[in-house]
C-alpha cells in the first residue's frame, strides 16, 4: 500500500504505533516495524541512558524504520536529542509543546519530524514550523490530549481542509474499519495507541493490560484540564480527583494529589487503585491481548474487507 505516509517513512502499511509512556519500549517498536508499520519508542518515561539502551536494542531487533516520540515538556530534552542524533535515529515525533523549538535542529540533521496536535490552530503552527507530517489526535485518545474536546470525526477533516502536508489520524482507532474511516475523512495514515497497549510486547504491566481488556463503555474520562488534560480509567485515584473537584480544590492542591510517578505506579507497576491508568475510549473495543504483528495483520485484513464493503454502498 503506497501513499504519502508509507513513502515518507518507507514502511509497508500506514499504521503508526503511538509513543506511549510506560508501554512502548524497544520490544513493541521493533515488533510493529517488523510487521510493516512504524514502531515508536516512547521517550517520555525514560531517563537519557534508558532511551539510549532502547534505541540500541531496537536497532538490533529490526532493520526496518522506527522512530522516537519526545514530549516537549521532558526536562532533559536536550540529552534525548543528543542521543537521537548520535545513534542515527531517522524519525522523531514531538508532542506537548511548540514545534518550532526543535524542528529546525532535527531537520538540519536529516531527521524526519512529525508533530502531534489536537486542533487546527496548532496544526497550522506545526506546518509553519516545517514539520514533515502532522498527527491530529482527537478527544477519544488516551493519555494527554486537547482541552477543546474535538473528536477525531471532526478534527481530521478540519485539519485536512487547512493543511497540505501528510496527515496522520489518532484517537479512537483500533480496527481496520476505523482506519478506513479516518482515511476517508482525509488522513494519509493512522496512529494507534490503546490497541498496542494490550499487546504481548508492550512494556505496560500485565494487570493494566487485563484492565484494558475488561474496560467497557464509559470506563474512561478526560480530567485535570487545569494541569495537562489526561484521559484515564475510572478507579480510586480518579475518584479522588473527582472528590477534590467537588470540594473546590486549587490547581496547587490538584498537583499535590497527582504527585510524582503516578502514571508509572499505575501503568508500569500495576497499581490499579492508586495509579494513573491512561487509555483511550476505544478500550471498550479491545477484548484480548495479542502479538503486535497480529494486531497489524488483523487491522489490514479488516481494512481491505471494509474497502470492498464500502465499494458496494
Amino acid at each position: 500500500m503506497q501513499n504519502r505516509i508509507t513513502s515518507l517513512f518507507n514502511i509497508t502499511y500506514p499504521i503508526i504505533q503511538a509513543g506511549m509512556v510506560w508501554a512502548s519500549g524497544w520490544r513493541l517498536a521493533s515488533a510493529v516495524s517488523n510487521a510493516g508499520g512504524l514502531g515508536i519508542i516512547g521517550a517520555g518515561s525514560m531517563y537519557p541512558e534508558v532511551l539510549r539502551e532502547h534505541i540500541i536494542k531496537c536497532k538490533k531487533a529490526t532493520d526496518k524504520p522506527f522512530g522516537v516520540n519526545i514530549p516537549m515538556l521532558y526536562p532533559d530534552i536536550d540529552k534525548h536529542m543528543e542521543t537521537i542524533v548520535e545513534l542515527g535515529v531517522q524519525i522523531v515525533f514531538t508532542s506537548a509543546g511548540n514545534p518550532k523549538t526543535w524542528t529546525s535542529f532535527l531537520k538540519e540533521k536529516g531527521i524526519t519530524v512529525v508533530h502531534v496536535v489536537s486542533s487546527v490552530k496548532f496544526a497550522l503552527k506545526a506546518e509553519e514550523a516545517g514539520v514533515d507530517a502532522i498527527v491530529a489526535e482527537g478527544f477519544e485518545a488516551g493519555g494527554h490530549n486537547g482541552r477543546d474536546e474535538t473528536t477525531t470525526l471532526t478534527l481530521i477533516p478540519s485539519v485536512k481542509e487547512k493543511t497540505h502536508i501528510p496527515l496522520i489520524a489518532a484517537g479512537g482507532i483500533a480496527t481496520g474499519r476505523a482506519m478506513l474511516a479516518a482515511m476517508i475523512l482525509g488522513a494519509d495514515g493512522v496512529q494507534v495507541g490503546s490497541r498496542f497497549v494490550a499487546s504481548n510486547e508492550a512494556s505496560s504491566h500485565p494487570a493494566f493490560k487485563q484492565k484494558v481488556v475488561e474496560a467497557g463503555e464509559g470506563a474512561t474520562k478526560l480530567t485535570l484540564k487545569e494541569l495537562a488534560p489526561v484521559r484515564m480509567m475510572k478507579n480510586k485515584f480518579f475518584q479522588d480527583i473527582q472528590d477534590a473537584y467537588a470540594r473546590g480544590a486549587t490547581v496547587a492542591e490538584l498537583k499535590t494529589l497527582l504527585g510524582r510517578a503516578r502514571a508509572k505506579r499505575g501503568m508500569f507497576e500495576g497499581d490499579l487503585e492508586e495509579g494513573e491508568l491512561e487509555i483511550g475510549q476505544v478500550a471498550a473495543l479491545i477484548h484480548d491481548i495479542r502479538p503486535a504483528a497480529t494486531i497489524v495483520e488483523d487491522m489490514m485484513a479488516e481494512f481491505k474487507l471494509a474497502q470492498k464493503e464500502v465499494a458496494t454502498l
